[in-house]
């Protein structure tokens, strides 16, 4: 290199000025950092007010870990809580009683109805033919009993006639009674002959036997009416018959106009003008959004202290930052595992115990505007308040304990 040479001269000199630069810097910085470690404390001593609130915050924070730890185990830890709960509504599903062909549909989706309100109409045609011939069934079993009680009262007088020709042939057999009588002497005296004997005790032989028939003829006038009173019975009975015919053929009459029985809304409608739908055929379903419920799914271990009437907070997702309240209606008779479509069963295979879950009915109190927004499916969470009942866990215990001293006794 060429030390006369201005250009070789200046890229050292600039290497060299930059080592140097650093080596000036690194006093620097251990300087700023020295006099960092000298303000620290410092900064403390000139602002004492910093101190106090740091001293504040810590023993505000104390206080409310005291007081959150206090509540906990006064109240809190009564309180069970879970997600696993839904909006429900008995809903009720419209279906027709009767087949035929759809007229009119008279309602749309999601359209609030009342109670009695008309939704869908059947053609009543069919239905209508039914009442009217049934009609004419009552109109000749009618006739058939004026008829017969007719023919009853023109029996009396065939019987009365025929006891009218009884009595008479009665005097007449009397008569020749008495005139057999009378000649039997005669003829012996040889007064009169034994052919007019003869003959008088023929006269009395024929008014005897006109006597028995006309008796015959009697009773069978009499039994007649029994028939005639037989007949009278099966002519109500098949006034009864069509009458009922009629009853049946005017409830299908009416059933061919379908009507909500409760109040709600309509959902799931499927069904059209002239579609042809059979009796049992689901239509559509009626949801009552005002007779809301909550079915909350708890564990086991949550069920301990629950009971009915307790207070619950409900938390509707649909209602961020919205509390509802309810209470505890009913507790499932067993759990959701029980009544599932195939129980399980334990007995059979490994084990392994799995917490289980048991429905639990909250009714729901909520005003017309939170109502708008509730529907049944929504998920929710739950928290039951079981504070009162705190008192029945240590019961529990002193019956067991008192139950056991009994048994050793």
């Amino acid at each position: 290199m060429n030390v006369d040479d201005p250009e070789d001269v200046r890229p050292v000199r600039g290497a060299e000025a930059r080592q140097g630069e650093r080596h000036a810097a690194q006093p620097r910085d251990q300087e700023d950092d020295a006099e960092d470690e000298e303000d620290g404390p410092g900064l403390l001593e000139r602002k004492p007010w910093i101190r106090l609130v740091l001293i504040a915050a810590l023993i505000a924070g104390i206080v409310a870990l005291g007081v959150w730890l206090f509540r906990y185990q006064t109240h809190g830890r009564y309180v069970q809580s879970t997600n696993d709960a839904y909006l429900q509504a008995d809903s009720v599903t419209i279906a027709p009683k009767v087949a035929g062909y759809v007229r009119q549909v008279l309602v749309a989706e999601n359209q609030p109805v009342r109670a009695g309100d008309p939704l869908v109409r059947i053609d009543a045609a069919d239905y209508a033919a039914k009442t009217a011939q049934a009609d004419a069934q009552i109109a000749v079993a009618a006739a058939a009993e004026e008829s017969a009680t007719a023919g009853i009262a023109e029996q009396r007088a065939t019987i009365s006639r025929a006891q009218a020709d009884l009595a008479a042939a009665r005097r007449t057999l009397a008569f020749a009674q008495g005139e057999v009588d009378r000649y039997i002497p005669l003829a012996a005296t040889g007064a009169e002959t034994r052919q007019m004997l003869a003959q008088k005790r023929s006269d009395r032989d024929r008014a005897l036997a006109q006597v028995e028939a006309q008796a015959a003829a009697v009773r069978v006038a009499q039994a007649h009416v029994d028939t005639i009173r037989g007949q009278i019975a099966q002519a109500r009975a098949q006034g009864a018959q069509a009458r009922a015919q009629r009853t049946e053929a005017e409830s299908d009459l009416s059933a061919t106009l379908l009507k909500s029985s409760i109040a709600g809304v309509i959902g799931n409608k499927t069904v059209e003008v002239g579609q042809f739908v059979q009796a049992g055929t689901r239509l559509m379903s009626v949801v009552p959004v005002q007779a809301l419920y909550l079915a909350a799914n708890f564990k086991e271990t949550q069920l301990g202290l629950m009971r009915v009437g307790q207070p619950a907070t409900i938390e509707v997702d649909a209602l961020p930052g919205v509390d509802l309240h309810g209470v505890v209606e009913s507790v499932s008779p067993g759990s959701g595992a029980t009544f599932s479509l195939i129980p399980p069963e334990n007995a059979s295979g490994n084990f392994t115990k799995i917490v289980q879950r048991v429905p639990v009915r909250i009714r729901v109190d909520a005003g017309p505007l939170a109502r708008k927004v509730l529907r049944p499916g929504l998920s929710v969470t739950v928290s039951v308040d079981t504070y009162g009942a705190r008192n029945e866990r240590d019961a529990l215990r002193d019956e067991s304990e008192r139950r056991q001293a009994a048994r050793k006794r």
